[in-house]
């Protein structure tokens, strides 16, 4: 592959072992669709969800792309009183990241990240790559070698 995501970068900065995917060149448009076309398995595929909390502080939460983010179950992880989805006119300016292409490593800042508890069934976890068309696959251990993370069960 001649393209190379800045997630990418990182990851081989860091000399993290990774695999990625490409699917730039279909129409998969859902996390679902993405799975499907890639033939992976719908809950190893995690998508990223940027949230604000009552408090006002962001929060990344990492889930698989067959299931939904129950607020209130996210907002117990990270201790708020409440989280809802971040407008998606500010994911740009906040995270340097578009819709459909946001990943948790290379945001312009780093936000508290929760990963779905369900990553654990897995060896490896497949995700953004930060631009849309592209994934990684990484395990949870290197995921944790480039940002921090929690685990919580926060899918409904």
């Amino acid at each position: 592959m001649d393209y190379k995501t800045n997630v990418m970068r990182m990851l081989d900065k860091h000399k993290i072992n990774y695999k990625h995917y490409t699917y730039a060149d279909t129409d998969a448009i859902s996390g679902i669709e993405v799975a499907q076309v890639l033939n992976q398995n719908p809950a190893q595929v995690f998508k990223t969800l940027v949230t604000t909390g009552k408090s006002g502080s962001h929060y990344v939460f990492m889930l698989p792309v067959e299931k939904e983010l129950d607020l209130k179950k996210a907002a117990h992880a990270v201790g708020e009183k409440s989280v809802e989805m971040l407008k998606s006119k500010d994911l740009l300016p906040l995270t340097g990241y578009i819709h459909g292409g946001c990943s948790p490593i290379g945001m312009k800042k780093f936000f508290a990240t929760t990963v779905d508890s369900s990553a654990q069934n897995f060896e490896t976890i497949i995700f953004s790559a930060g631009k849309i068309g592209y994934q990684v696959e990484l395990s949870l251990d290197a995921l944790g070698q480039i940002i921090k993370f929690g685990l919580a069960d926060i899918t409904t």
